[in-house]
């Protein structure tokens, strides 16, 4: 019954994203976020050098979606967020994943994330995946004032990124 239940499971696929892809991801962003970005950020991510966006697609839609930053030795990423009803189902590992070849490949170093100290189910999740607490920055998010506690993995060869 499980394989046949598998055959079943839509497919996720892992894309670029695209201007008409700009609707969902600000739909997304407001859903999830308190001090959601504005659409003018979104198309900066998909238009400015060093920047990359990509989204996770299921059935059409737009379930997902990651923004990061390359620049020099560093990666930054900047955005990752999943629909709710999607989580708990791969998807944020698999962007994750993504960003972080896309990265190392970019001949970055480390990557760093900032991530708000009671967002206690995205700190977990970013450190089962090699990050480790750099330090706290003040004030850091305005929708409600909060530090930002920044969190780095460095890219090791063995990685496989």
């Amino acid at each position: 019954m499980n394989s046949v239940a598998k055959r079943n499971e839509p497919t996720l696929t892992i894309r670029p994203l695209a201007g008409r892809d700009l609707a969902e991801v600000v739909k997304l962003e407001r859903a999830i976020f308190s001090d959601p970005w504005p659409e003018s950020a979104f198309k900066e991510q998909i238009s400015d050098e060093g920047w990359g966006a990509i989204v996770a697609e299921c059935d059409g839609n737009v379930i997902g979606y990651a923004c990061y930053l390359a620049v020099g030795p560093e990666g930054h990423l900047t955005n990752l967020a999943v629909n709710p009803a999607h989580r708990r189902k791969s998807v944020a590992k698999q962007l994750l994943e993504h960003i972080l070849r896309d990265v190392k490949k970019a001949s970055c170093e480390c990557i760093i994330l900032e991530v708000r100290p009671s967002n206690t189910e995205a700190r977990a999740f970013y450190q089962r995946h090699g990050f480790s607490y750099l330090y706290r920055r003040p004030d850091y998010y305005r929708r409600p004032v909060e530090d930002a506690l920044v969190f780095v993995n460095y890219l090791d060869e063995e990685d496989g990124w």
